[in-house]
């Protein structure tokens, strides 16, 4: 599996963009983005994690992009911040309160085994028909689970079966290099 290695000032840079294209929309819609840092011009999936006084407030991504990332960063943050179905439109006022967090993930690898599965290094794309569901890898390191709680828990989010990970569930894992304005 890739493992996805940003500079520091490639990371500061993004979080810069996702905080600006957010902030952006409170300012009479959206700006143009640009960045000329080389990392941030390959092409690759992301998730943009907003948290407001250490709770979850919005996250959304996607594993695959034909775009540069900094330009998949700036898409994810928006919707992370205005289409996130589970709350409401962030409003400006919450802005400033805002930390925010970004995975930037390897290509995914199906499995066959579980076994393979390293918690607090993998993530979890869980498929079975229609139904899908992804963990990334910090959710299982912060609620302290194990393999199996975790797959019991990306089946759920799936709206699956918490065990149907047993009964011929597609299963691919990927890892993410996660960094995010509040340190950790």
């Amino acid at each position: 599996m890739e493992e996805i290695k940003l500079t520091e000032t490639e990371k500061i840079e993004l979080l810069r963009i996702a905080r600006q294209i957010v902030a952006g929309q409170f300012q009479g819609g959206s700006r143009a983005i640009s960045t000329d840092m080389d990392g941030l011009q390959r092409e690759g999936g992301a998730f943009v994690t907003l948290h407001k006084k250490g709770e979850l407030r919005g996250c959304i991504g996607n594993f695959f992009s034909d775009k540069p990332l900094y330009k998949t960063v700036a898409e994810m943050a928006l919707s992370a911040a205005f289409k996130d179905p589970r709350f409401s439109p962030l409003r400006e006022n919450e802005l400033d309160e805002l930390d925010f967090e970004i995975s930037v993930l390897s290509p995914l690898r199906q499995i066959e085994d579980a076994g393979e599965i390293e918690v607090g290094r993998h993530g979890i794309f869980i498929t079975k028909g229609a139904k899908r569901g992804v963990l990334l890898p910090q959710v299982a390191r912060e609620y302290g689970w194990d393999r199996e709680t975790f797959l019991e828990h990306t089946c759920m989010k799936a709206g699956l079966p918490s065990d149907e990970w047993r009964h011929g569930a597609k299963i691919e894992v990927f890892s993410a290099q996660v960094f995010g304005e509040k340190a950790s």
